[in-house]
């Protein structure tokens, strides 16, 4: 006979170890609010899934303002602005002259690193490596999430507030009955083929590119190791494709008058990235909540997930402090609505870069044309490069 769960009691129950879960778990318990997160993951296993990370102004002070650490400051890469490259031609933007903003590289990988330390330093409970996750009672006064352990222990937490951020994959929003939740879903026909390489910078800021060949996005992670991206059919099987072949393939999508020319060297990851957007409607069921990519995921192009999921944070924490604090459940209340509104405006964005960036293997003449005429308007106009990087660099944190 299997042993009986052993119950464990908490204010805040958090059903996912990622960057979102992690930091809300941070700012709670900074507030004095207990907490549990629980999550399927090893811990090795995030720390070396390599994710992009394009930080906002406001998900970097999240970071520096809340005692995480100074390593996004130390090691992250500030950029000041892309570079648009169509028909050949460069067209930068300055981020920092058009809305006085920048934006910072660092990987995904990597604000995990510094969160979970941090919880770890702070005497956090995160519990990694768990199975057979459940979460129930979700209407009642105390919602609950059981697990097994990775010691083979079944627990059971009994919670005032779930949050499910636990992924796109993750159980914590599929927990919501169907006639009380909507499903709003797209998927796009093409999809990125990206490498890990180590080489030198091939630019010191982000290439966005169209071309008569697809779309490419040419990146960096280190002064050494470099990420670069082509647009790919869904369907395309990575491991396939020669070292040659990829190199050929991304630099045709950069090609131009003015010579410019990537620097290679080895290819140590390839692989498929599908393109999806996705948002649950609403964030709140009874005493869930999401956040991150378990309640929305936009396509990469926009270089919104990681800030998504931040910003979600950042409002799911002000309202359960207030709850706390006040007994006021308003802020809790507004939550969803709250957060969507930040989730729309990024999906928007998002599916705009993508539409005019990438190229439909059975697009028309005109509708290639009229892409390029969007782009036109956005690199000539100083309002249209100023709506790209508002959105691009993040709205305020409010």
């Amino acid at each position: 006979m299997a042993a009986p769960a052993q119950i464990l009691k908490t204010k805040v129950g958090i059903v996912g170890g990622g960057p979102a879960g992690l930091m809300l778990s941070h700012l709670l318990a900074k507030s004095g609010i207990e907490n549990i997160v629980v999550e399927k993951r090893d811990h090795e296993t995030i720390r070396t899934t390599h994710r992009a990370g394009i930080l906002e102004a406001g998900s970097v002070k999240m970071l520096t303002d809340t005692d995480v650490n100074g390593r996004v400051l130390t090691e992250g890469m500030e950029h000041e602005g892309i570079d648009l490259r169509f028909k050949g031609e460069s067209h930068r933007l300055n981020f920092r002259d058009l809305v006085d903003a920048t934006v910072t590289l660092y990987p995904q990988n990597e604000v995990f690193v510094d969160l979970a330390a941090a919880r770890e330093r702070d005497g956090g409970d995160v519990r990694y490596s768990v199975t057979d996750t459940e979460v129930l009672d979700l209407t009642t006064d105390t919602p609950k999430i059981r697990f097994t352990d990775a010691e083979g222990q079944a627990f059971e937490i009994h919670c005032d507030i779930l949050v499910g951020a636990d992924g796109s994959q993750g159980i914590c929003k599929w927990a919501i009955p169907a006639e009380h939740r909507i499903d709003n879903f797209i998927e796009y026909p093409f999809a990125w083929f990206g490498i890990l390489t180590e080489a030198p910078k091939s630019s010191d800021e982000l290439i966005y590119a169209n071309s008569e060949h697809g779309f490419a996005l040419i990146s960096q992670r280190s002064d050494t190791v470099q990420r670069m991206y082509f647009q790919a059919d869904p369907n395309e099987d990575a491991s396939k494709w020669t070292e040659d072949q990829i190199w050929a393939e991304l630099q045709k999508r950069v090609d131009g008058p003015d010579g410019f020319e990537l620097k290679r060297g080895p290819i140590f990851e390839q692989m498929i990235l599908k393109f999806r957007s996705y948002v649950c409607e609403p964030m709140r069921y009874g005493n869930l909540f999401l956040a991150g990519d378990a309640g929305h995921t936009v396509p990469p192009t926009g270089a919104k997930g990681l800030n998504l999921a931040l910003a979600d944070v950042k409002v799911l924490f002000e309202a359960i402090d207030s709850f706390y604090a006040t007994k006021s459940k308003d802020l809790l209340d507004g939550y969803s609505e709250k957060a969507l509104k930040r989730v729309w405006k990024a999906q928007n964005f998002s599916y705009w870069m993508t539409s005019m960036l990438h190229t439909r293997k059975d697009a028309n003449p005109f509708e290639v044309k009229r892409a390029l005429g969007e782009l036109e308007t956005v690199a000539s106009s100083r309002y249209g490069q100023q709506y790209l990087a508002e959105s691009y660099t993040g709205w305020p944190h409010s």
